[in-house]
């Protein structure tokens, strides 16, 4: 062992010596923090102050070192202590400057019934912040049926690329591998009760209804939905929306309505795009696997699926698409001016736009459960 190593010696009297160079640089030594740590266990808090401690023999102590000993000495002054002068200078700096152990506090019914009232405050703060951004959504759409020139064509354009046509390779992607793996699984159970041309009714009833929408409204989701609200919360701490208004321009006309009609434009074309692919992919999987070929497929889809399952998915992939958009912007101009609150609202948003769309496909299945069916 080095001369210089920190270690702990105790006598024939039950003294504790202290040697070596009780640094940061050496206390971070591989080996050495275990050795104190074993060192030190003996000298519980409750029995280091009735322990004799000798600091004189040590090469160096720097604030480091001092703060093992007094966290081992249960942050008080032991009865029996030798020591230098320097070295008891620098205890006491560190017995001054140090925080306080955190106490663990038990939680009663009050402070749960506090709780509980402060997550109420904050679902009342959200619904009144999302009642006042559609409000004001309403009133910029009569805004602009009454002064349709006067849109803010140019963003929804940018928009409506960036959210929709930029999103076409990765949602044609993950479409085409559902629907592989779809067919690939039905085929296995279809296969048992020689039900093979049913795949084309299972597969384009799935797809085209209800997974073709619902994914790419998350894909979308987690996607677009976040970089609205990442965008809309960079401005916030760029002070951007604060000159916006101080500018008189409606961050409502120029922020939430331009995105809220890109999202509702895009999403319908994005859910056909996704749907197509993997019909396409489902499709020449049903062909490798059990047999039926494209020609079959594309003869059998339109007897098996009704034209009223792709007006229910188009129509529910707008809803989904103004919900995805309204709920991004709505958590962006809630983000405060910080780097942390932004990104919670970009995390928030996304759960939340996932949990919406889920909830709201629910609710679409509920209603219209005897359309196309």
């Amino acid at each position: 062992m080095s001369p210089h190593a920190p270690r702990i010696e105790r006598d024939a009297q039950a003294a504790l010596r202290l040697l070596g160079d009780w640094s940061a640089a050496r206390l971070a030594e591989p080996g050495t923090w275990a050795q104190i740590q074993a060192g030190l266990a003996f000298a519980a808090p409750a029995q280091a102050l009735a322990l004799s401690w000798d600091l004189r023999d040590l090469q160096r102590l720097d604030h480091t070192g001092a703060q093992v000993l007094w966290n081992a000495w249960g942050r008080e002054w032991p009865g029996q202590l030798l020591i230098e002068p320097a070295q008891r200078a620098m205890l006491a700096r560190v017995a001054q400057y140090a925080l306080p152990e955190p106490v663990a506090r038990r939680s009663n019914a009050w402070q749960l019934f506090l709780a509980l009232g402060a997550t109420v405050w904050l679902v009342i703060d959200h619904l009144k912040d999302a009642t006042q951004l559609l409000g004001q959504l309403l009133l910029d759409v009569l805004t602009l049926l009454r002064a349709p020139t006067k849109g803010p064509w140019r963003d929804v354009s940018g928009h409506v690329f960036r959210i929709g046509a930029t999103a076409l390779p990765i949602t044609a992607l993950l479409g085409f591998l559902i629907g592989v793996v779809l067919a690939y699984l039905m085929s296995l159970q279809l296969r048992q009760f020689g039900a093979d041309s049913f795949i084309v009714n299972i597969l384009g009833m799935s797809v085209i209804r209800e997974l073709g929408p619902m994914l790419a409204a998350i894909l979308i989701a987690g996607r677009s939905g976040s970089t609205i609200t990442a965008q809309i919360g960079v401005m916030r701490v760029t002070e951007e929306l604060d000159a916006m208004r101080v500018m008189g321009i409606p961050q409502g006309f120029r922020l939430v309505l331009p995105r809220a009609i890109a999202m509702a434009l895009a999403m319908p074309l994005l859910a056909v795009w996704t749907s197509l692919a993997a019909l396409f992919g489902g499709m020449l999987a049903a062909d490798l696997t059990m047999g039926v070929t494209p020609a079959y497929f594309f003869a059998a889809l339109p007897r098996a699926v009704e034209i009223s399952n792709l007006t229910l998915a188009v129509g529910k992939s707008a809803v989904f698409g103004l919900l995805i958009g309204l709920i991004g912007c709505h958590y962006g101009l809630r983000i405060k001016p910080n780097t942390e609150s932004l990104g919670q609202g970009t995390t928030a948003s996304v759960v939340t736009s996932i949990a919406m769309v889920i909830l709201v496909d629910a609710a679409f299945a509920l209603v219209f459960k005897d359309v196309g069916l």
